[in-house]
C-alpha cells in the first residue's frame, strides 16, 4: 500500500513538473505573439496552467527577483521538485515500506 502512495505521489510531481514546463513555453509563445490570448481554448489553457502552477511558484517568485527581464524561478522550482521526488518521497516511504511492504 505504501509503495502504492508512493506512485501516486511522484506522478503527481510529474504532472505538476510538465505543467510548470508547458506553462512557461506557453508564456514565451504569448510574448514572442505566436500564440494569442484572445483565442478562447488558449485563454483557459493558460488560466488552467496558471492555476496549477501558480502555487508552486509564487514562493518561489517572493525571494528571487527576474534577472534582466527573465524570470527564473521556474527552472528552480523544477530543481526543487525533482529533488524531493528523487529523494524526499522515497526517504520519507521507506519506514512505510518497510512495516506494510
Amino acid at each position: 500500500m505504501a509503495r502504492f502512495i508512493l506512485f501516486i505521489l511522484e506522478q503527481l510531481l510529474s504532472l505538476l513538473t510538465l505543467a510548470i514546463i508547458v506553462n512557461a513555453v506557453m508564456s514565451w509563445l504569448v510574448a514572442f505573439d505566436v500564440i494569442n490570448l484572445r483565442h478562447p481554448f488558449v485563454r483557459q489553457v493558460a488560466r488552467f496552467l496558471d492555476a496549477v502552477t501558480r502555487p508552486v511558484l509564487a514562493p518561489f517568485q517572493r525571494f528571487i527577483p527576474p534577472i534582466g527581464g527573465v524570470d527564473i524561478t521556474p527552472i528552480i522550482a523544477l530543481i526543487v521538485l525533482q529533488a524531493i521526488g528523487a529523494y524526499l518521497l522515497p526517504w520519507l516511504f521507506q519506514p512505510l515500506i518497510g512495516m506494510l511492504g
